[in-house]
């Protein structure tokens, strides 16, 4: 088996014993059972753009590395796709650890320098809470009215709405079951 070594700028690493125990409660997941098999590594294709593998990420939550992990680009890439979850031999739901890892940078205002990642996402949670659905058409104009960043993707946007994808009419429906889910999340804005 391949050993993963990471790389960290020397004192980046301010270890928070209580981090650990605070992700493992708040995504409900058993992060002591990683054991560093590095099979969630193997399936996560935004791995090539991120500071840090899956199980990377894994090892610095149990090291307490909790500026490291806030901070990293790596979870701001996880599309929540499960790959790596279904590829656990203990069950891990890893997506369910980063989108954890995502509520707690936010409310501690920690953005990776130069991401927009967590704009997106906190777009893309109040398209949610507001329409109970995400109309995609709406999110991506937000989303580039945001950036400034119009004109990058033009070809691609005109290709997504050839095919349907990115609908002028919203196809949405509130559904009351939406707004209870983030009542009980706590409703952040």
């Amino acid at each position: 088996m391949a050993t993963a070594t990471l790389h960290l700028p020397a004192g980046a690493v301010t270890v928070d014993a209580a981090f650990r125990e605070e992700v493992a409660r708040l995504s409900g997941q058993p992060l002591e059972l990683c054991f560093q098999c590095q099979k969630c590594a193997s399936g996560c294709y935004p791995t090539q753009e991120g500071d840090y593998t899956p199980n990377e990420i894994m090892r610095l939550i149990q090291y307490g590395a909790r500026d490291a992990v806030l901070r990293s680009r790596t979870i701001w890439l996880c599309t929540s796709c499960e790959t790596c979850g279904l590829r656990c031999p203990n069950g891990i739901r890893i997506a369910g650890v980063m989108d954890t890892l995502k509520q707690m940078a936010v409310e501690r205002g920690i953005t990776p320098a130069g991401e927009t990642g967590p704009m997106f996402h906190n777009l893309f949670l109040n398209e949610i809470r507001a329409a109970g659905r995400v109309h995609e058409t709406m999110l991506m104009l937000k989303y580039k009215l945001k950036t400034g960043n119009l004109f990058a993707d033009m070809k691609l946007g005109w290709q997504l709405f050839r095919r349907g994808k990115l609908p002028l009419v919203p196809r949405l429906k509130k559904d009351p079951a939406v707004r209870r889910i983030f009542e009980r999340a706590g409703g952040q804005e």
